[in-house]
């Protein structure tokens, strides 16, 4: 069963029915992104990754070499000085 219906206009405007805005927690200015999966299309706020595409933009590779914390923790300083020096 559908969670709401939407009316397209000609000029190609829904309106997104106020259940699925607050599912969605969205508002006037939300920017909404479509994607196509499969045979459905899949409405999401933009900017919503899971950790999965996160990971996977992260490492197209495939997953880094395993590290220390140690090793972590100084990468992290390293980045912050680096970032943060004075030019």
């Amino acid at each position: 069963m559908a969670l709401a219906h939407s009316k397209l206009t000609a000029q190609g405007q829904i309106s997104v029915p106020a259940e699925v805005r607050r599912r969605l927690g969205v508002g006037p200015g939300s920017v909404l992104e479509w994607d196509e999966d499969g045979e459905q299309v899949v409405v999401r706020r933009a900017g919503e990754a899971t950790s999965q595409d996160v990971h996977r933009a992260a490492f197209p590779d495939g997953p880094p070499a395993r590290r220390s914390l140690a090793d972590l923790k100084e990468g992290l300083r390293r980045a912050a000085r680096e970032r943060h020096a004075r030019r």
